[in-house]
């Protein structure tokens, strides 16, 4: 990749473009990665390589480097060079390498991956927050059930949703569990947006999310995992058609 120099004053009211580079240089890199451009034990290109490529000083190339070492991508090593960790080591529900996911794989492959974690998790939150959760944390969940009965489009009822599963999570009383319902909440998004393209999303969605809300709020937590497993599936069933009429579609 290479980046065109800017072409502009060095006026203090406007400050170097150079600065955005930092983080165009962490998603391009970041996106290579996950897309497998540069394999698990491989190295990226030596620093020369990348300093010209992008254009930018040795110190703008090494923090965006840092990032991604953070991210747990790569590792650098002294006279090694810059090193791809197995994908194992990724911090997968880091919001940007989550994001580079779900942009660098197919959308089937994504989707099948994302509801195994979902079927893992989503019925022993539920279940949990059924047994667990304050009279509080019940009205907060029975509230993003309100949104997302009184949404009139596809998209208002996107962030009652997202807000009803992150609630759930957050209602076990597990800051763990909140927090991977909070990192789940990016990738929720795009399995929502896809079943969404249903013409029947509002009607099918809201029972399969009553029978969740209605067990939590009874304290019946085999019911609140059962509800959930069935709101899984049926989901999963509903995102398959859509694939598949897309595939039939091209």
């Amino acid at each position: 990749m290479t980046v065109e120099p800017s072409h502009h004053s060095s006026s203090y009211r406007r400050p170097p473009e150079r600065k955005s580079m930092h983080p165009q240089i962490v998603r391009d890199l970041g996106m290579r990665i996950v897309a497998g451009e540069f394999a698990p034990g491989g190295r990226l290109p030596a620093e020369a390589v990348l300093l010209a490529g992008y254009q930018v000083s040795r110190s703008v190339l090494r923090e965006a480097i840092r990032v991604l070492v953070a991210k747990g991508l790569v590792v650098s090593r002294q006279r090694a060079g810059v090193i791809v960790r197995p994908r194992s080591d990724w911090h997968l529900l880091d919001p940007d390498v989550l994001y580079w996911l779900i942009q660098s794989q197919p959308t089937g492959e994504f989707v099948t991956s994302l509801m195994t974690v979902r079927r893992i998790f989503e019925p022993a939150a539920a279940a949990l927050a059924a047994r667990l959760a304050t009279q509080e944390q019940r009205q907060g969940i029975a509230d993003a059930y309100a949104g997302m009965e009184a949404a009139r489009t596809p998209e208002e009822l996107l962030e009652p949703d997202l807000a009803f599963h992150r609630r759930i999570a957050e209602a076990t009383g597990n800051d763990l569990l909140a927090y991977i319902g909070n990192m789940l909440s990016l990738a929720l998004r795009e399995s929502i947006q896809l079943s969404s393209k249903l013409p029947n999303t509002h009607a099918l969605s809201l029972p399969r999310h009553k029978a969740i809300l209605t067990a939590i709020l009874h304290g019946d937590a085999l019911a609140a995992r059962q509800a959930t497993l069935v709101q899984l599936e049926e989901t999963r069933e509903d995102i398959s058609r859509i694939l598949d009429s897309d595939v039939q579609a091209a």
